[in-house]
């Protein structure tokens, strides 16, 4: 691919990007105090919110999972004790737990998932499971 070719492709994408972002604002604009457009706009966020932690935290492997797995409380605690300690699963928590926190705290979402996704990242590179 040629620099011309390259730039042309950004160039569209880009083009592309904006055309739909900007599309609902020219259209929809006259419609803006439609009790449907607030009631979207007042809950949306929180909904997204919910379904992003639901998809994040359903993605951990929970101990037990594997049928190879003991049944036994003494494993079902040792296992608990060995998932904790790997990323997935006190950072998730711990990760989370601050989100949660945050938000309640200083109701800014921004604040909240940058916060949240430092501190997960800075598990992941820095944690237990940094060394494996």
């Amino acid at each position: 691919m040629t620099t011309t070719q390259a730039l042309l492709l950004i160039g569209v994408a880009a083009l592309a990007t904006f055309a739909t972002r900007v599309t609902p604002f020219l259209f929809l604009s006259r419609h803006s105090a439609h009790p449907l457009i607030l009631h979207m706009g007042r809950y949306l966020p929180a909904i997204v919110m919910v379904v992003l932690i639901i998809v994040s935290l359903s993605a951990m492997s929970l101990p037990g999972d594997s049928p190879r797995d003991l049944p036994s409380t003494l494993a079902r605690s040792e296992l608990w004790r060995d998932w904790l300690m790997q990323a997935e699963g006190a950072g998730m928590l711990i990760s989370a737990a601050c989100v949660a926190g945050l938000h309640l705290w200083r109701r800014n979402a921004l604040l909240s998932i940058a916060i949240g996704t430092g501190l997960y990242m800075a598990w992941v590179q820095l944690g237990p499971m940094a060394q494996a």
